[in-house]
């Protein structure tokens, strides 16, 4: 096979749509690889952004970490709050809940997670609901929250992420970035210019006569990918036979009761509400799925479930679940919504644009753009795509509601090999696991699995190995610990207001 390579040098990278793809593209190459790139970034104000991406998932907190981010800074700026995970509400049953936190569940060993331990002790009589065993999950719960450094007994960190302003955080980044030496060009883009040779793009046109010319291009255009697809005619692989939610409503509401540590996904006829809670709104929305549900019913279930005083017109978003068949092709990578979308169930939509740019400088093309580096970038990303698709799937799966036919449909559905392995080991051995390209932990696919109402017939009986009473003193103490922790904590706005970071406005 013909490798293809382009032997320049790469050095102008040329990112295309502003929003919060955009930055975090900018502030990433900026803040990592400002000296050695010339940055630029189109975006024209009269283009808007999806930005319904408000909440978040751990892996944020390490992405700041990487290019200098200052928390109390960042949620100053963006007026966020604290995340602890996401509880949902009738996903299994209706009126069924739980929480899917960031949290470590009990304490494993090299022979078997936590769950092991937890169905022997059941087994028995020795314990209480396996969520007991989560600090994180107990916190959201009580609606509070503390760093390990102010409250907090020993100092245990508390695995968290953030609810945000997309909007507002997409300005921090602007001008973290422009800091660093990104330019930014007002302006729309008239056309997309390729090399006759190479078929690599070579400039971009704009509608004012600009011409910019750029060794590598960063397509965060969207969903029309008028780079990625327009440009270079990469297909699109259709996932909506697993994830066929293709609408959302979305509407901004002022906050009218306590700012709680999580986010709230409830699940109604054909599709899911969202909450978000920031300090000065509450972030709503609904998806669903055009086949079961009109959009003037939309409108009318989420109007009818929203709190608080309306601050924004209700704004609709269609869509596509599925990804690129490629997201590098050429010499043009593309990021966020023009790569790809999975719906927000989990809140990945903000880390995947956050690992691709931070993938793409690992692998960064100083030397030229070549064929085996773009396919290593593109295996890594197609893994991680299709393990959270499994995983949102399996959310859907798992029901067991019989009042709509949207429901039974996704609980009778055939879905990907690689997801019915996982249930069938859960199902049968209690076993859940992690591999290289995984997102989720053992405790995330732990918490969904059994939130779902997943049963499991049998476990790993290392807890027989233990003498009469040392796991039922055991789990006592961690029980205590973490009641402990969690009384010592204060709520979550009174910590916001510690921490100096909440606006009253």
């Amino acid at each position: 096979m013909v490798q293809s390579v382009c032997k320049e040098s790469v050095r102008k990278v040329v990112i295309a749509g502003g929003g919060t793809a955009g930055w975090i593209a900018a502030a990433s190459l900026s803040s990592q690889l400002g000296s050695l790139l010339d940055i630029t970034l189109i975006e024209s104000d009269d283009i808007g952004t999806v930005g319904v991406g408000e909440a978040t998932i751990p892996t944020h907190k390490t992405f700041h970490r990487l290019i200098g981010i200052d928390e109390r800074e960042f949620m100053r700026a963006t007026r966020a709050s604290f995340k602890l995970g996401i509880a949902f509400e009738n996903w299994g049953q209706v009126g069924d809940r739980y929480i899917h936190s960031f949290g470590k569940v009990g304490r494993s060993t090299w022979m078997g997670d936590f769950q092991h331990m937890w169905h022997y002790a059941n087994s028995k009589g020795w314990c209480s609901d396996m969520d007991d065993y989560c600090l994180e999950l107990q916190a959201a719960e009580a609606g509070k929250f503390a760093t390990s450094e102010q409250n907090q007994p020993n100092h245990t960190q508390l695995n968290y992420a953030y609810h945000l302003d997309a909007g507002l955080y997409a300005k921090f980044l602007r001008n973290f970035s422009e800091q660093r030496g990104a330019k930014r060009i007002e302006g729309k883009i008239k056309d997309v210019r390729l090399h006759p040779d190479t078929g690599y793009i070579d400039r971009l046109d704009l509608e004012d006569g600009q011409s910019i010319s750029g060794d590598l291009f960063i397509d965060c255009t969207g969903f029309r990918g008028l780079l990625i697809n327009g440009a270079l005619g990469v297909g699109y692989e259709d996932w909506s036979h697993w994830l066929p939610m293709n609408r959302a409503l979305a509407v901004q509401t002022r906050v009218s009761e306590e700012i709680l540590p999580y986010t709230r996904s409830i699940a109604h006829k054909a599709g899911w509400q969202w909450r978000i809670p920031l300090q000065h709104r509450v972030g709503n929305g609904l998806v669903y799925c055009s086949d079961y549900m009109s959009d003037d019913e939309a409108h009318e279930t989420l109007m009818a479930n929203i709190q608080g005083e309306r601050v924004s017109d209700p704004r609709p978003i269609k869509f596509l679940t599925g990804k690129r068949h490629e997201v590098w092709s050429k010499n043009c990578v593309a990021l966020g919504l023009s790569s790809g979308f999975l719906e927000p169930l989990e809140s990945t939509s903000i880390h995947l644009i956050q690992i691709g740019a931070t993938r793409l400088i690992q692998m960064f093309p100083f030397d030229g753009v070549n064929d085996a580096l773009r396919n290593r970038y593109n295996t890594l990303s197609n893994a991680e795509l299709e393990s959270i698709r499994d995983f949102l799937i399996a959310h859907y799966k798992l029901n067991q509601r019989q009042d709509a036919e949207f429901w039974q449909q996704r609980a009778a559905l055939e879905v990907p090999d690689s997801l019915q392995h996982r249930i069938d080991l859960y199902k049968n051995s209690a076993i859940a696991y992690q591999d290289g390209s995984d997102l989720f932990r053992v405790d995330s696919w732990n918490q969904v699995m059994r939130g779902q109402g997943l049963e499991s017939r049998g476990y790993h009986h290392m807890g027989h190995l233990l003498a009469d009473g040392q796991l039922k003193t055991a789990l006592a103490d961690l029980k205590a610990q973490i009641d402990k922790m969690v009384a010592s904590m204060p709520k979550h706005a009174d910590f916001l207001r510690q921490y100096q970071v909440f606006s009253e406005q």
